[in-house]
């Protein structure tokens, strides 16, 4: 499966270490892509996330940076 190509495996971090990580990186160093529908993404979603729902991940990878982390939510 390319998806599994892509993105390297991590564990599942908590809240508060995706948090941290994002204050303290600067916004050009990742990818943060939101992964639910389009009308959970309207109803509020992190600023500077990327929307791509999760059955059109696989077809729209290369719309992401391979070179930086990718933060999935």
């Amino acid at each position: 499966m390319k998806v599994l190509n892509f993105l390297k495996p991590v564990s599942t971090w908590p809240a508060q270490k995706v948090r941290d990580y994002l204050d303290d990186h600067d916004p050009e160093e990742y990818n943060l892509i939101d992964v639910r529908q389009p009308g959970e993404y309207k109803d509020g979603h992190l600023p500077g996330t990327s929307l791509i729902p999760l059955p059109e991940l696989e077809e729209r990878l290369s719309e992401l940076d391979a070179s930086k982390p990718t933060v999935v939510y």
